[in-house]
């Protein structure tokens, strides 16, 4: 279930480092101005598509793994945890305090005939609901057209829901945002994350919005610094920002199929062998495996590639496609003044005091900022 989230007030003035708050998290604006966050560059989910030397394409990536180890893994624990702990605890109990062994015999048997069924019901569900939403997103991708982000133009091409034609935003003065919210729902508490994108159309004034979801803040800002990066000539390739642990040899395609698993596990002995880990590090790699069923969510990816490789997409837009064209060096747009000074002071500060959250910084600079003009008087 979704918590209801506020829409950003990308209207209303927002400036990198300021905080809205409501009622069951906040909202802390990175852009405009897009300042470096100090966190890794790293498209956690894989949301990123074509990286070249012009253009990212932003909200057609392909599957990670772990989204099919998650679908996996989950209702398997599940179904082990109803199934046989769940008998082997009234085991021990009746065994405690009841009439010893007999009586822990027939609590054991009794309660796993019903938590056996129990378990694949449950199991079976889990695996149902975990899936439904990826079912959706394959006939979504039919009709999505890629937010597109320029570098040589340093502009973001949008495609609303119902438009035909592209928007382009420049660069630095598209907004973004990571969303904290906490919520009870018939499920517990739940905290959902996210960062999200808006802009204001130049000629209409109405205002877009995109957001995405994240599993936690610190994935959310290095998505957004996974794009920043690339459109500040600081990344250059897809395997810089979806493979930050070197999983994937120069031969290997850019997915993570069973060659990323063979590459993790050849990683893990040889760090085993260095004594970089220990044998409880790897006894949980395997362990965390097996409950994930080996090497099927690295074969469901390559699966999935081939699929949406064969899907019939969304046509992109002519003015989008004639605007990706190369430009010649010279002809490419450069960063404003403002921005490079503002970059300075972030990285100068980040660097005197590293560890403090990016928006914390941002707000300290341009606190100095606003206190510029009065300084000749003091």
């Amino acid at each position: 279930m979704t918590l209801e989230t506020p829409k950003a007030d990308i209207a209303n003035a927002p400036r990198a480092g300021k905080v809205e708050t409501f009622p069951s998290g906040r909202l802390t604006f990175l852009a405009p101005l897009p300042l470096p966050t100090g966190l890794p560059p790293t498209d956690h989910g894989h949301a990123v598509g074509e990286v070249n030397d012009r253009y990212l394409d932003f909200g057609v990536g392909l599957p990670p793994v772990f989204g099919w180890q998650v679908t996996l893994g989950t209702p398997l624990a599940g179904f082990v945890l109803v199934a046989f702990v769940f008998p082997l605890i009234a085991f021990l109990l009746f065994y405690w305090l009841g009439n010893g062994f007999p009586d822990a015999i027939h609590a054991f048997w009794g309660v796993i005939d019903i938590s056996f069924w129990i378990g694949i019901f449950g199991g079976g569900g889990a695996f149902f609901l975990l899936s439904l939403p990826r079912w959706q997103a394959y006939s979504k991708l039919k009709k999505v057209v890629p937010t597109r982000f320029n570098r040589q133009r340093r502009e973001v091409c949008f495609v609303p829901r119902g438009h035909q034609e592209p928007i382009f935003v420049p660069w630095e003065e598209l907004v973004a945002w990571v969303t904290e919210a906490r919520g009870v729902t018939e499920y517990g508490v739940q905290r959902q994350y996210g960062f999200g994108v808006g802009f204001v159309h130049p000629q209409t004034g109405e205002k877009y919005t995109l957001e995405f979801q994240t599993y936690g803040l610190p994935q959310a800002i290095s998505n957004w610094e996974a794009i920043r990066a690339y459109m500040e000539y600081e990344v250059h390739t897809l395997k810089e920002i979806q493979d930050p642990l070197d999983l994937q040899g120069p031969d290997d395609p850019p997915w993570e199929g069973v060659h990323v698993f063979r590459n993790a596990r050849a990683r893990l002995h040889q760090r085993r062998r260095a004594g970089e880990v220990g044998w409880f590090h790897t006894l949980g790699w395997y362990l965390y495996h097996l409950m994930t069923f080996w090497t099927l969510p690295n074969r469901l990816v390559e699966w999935e590639v081939r699929k949406i490789k064969r899907m019939s997409r969304k046509a992109l837009p002519k003015a989008m496609v004639e605007r990706s064209e190369p430009l010649p060096e010279e002809q490419w747009a450069r960063p404003s003044e403002e921005l490079e000074r503002l970059s300075q002071k972030v990285r100068e500060k980040q660097q005197a005091r590293p560890g403090r959250l990016p928006y914390e910084v941002f707000a300290e600079v341009y606190a100095e900022e606003d206190r510029l003009p009065l300084a000749p008087n003091i």
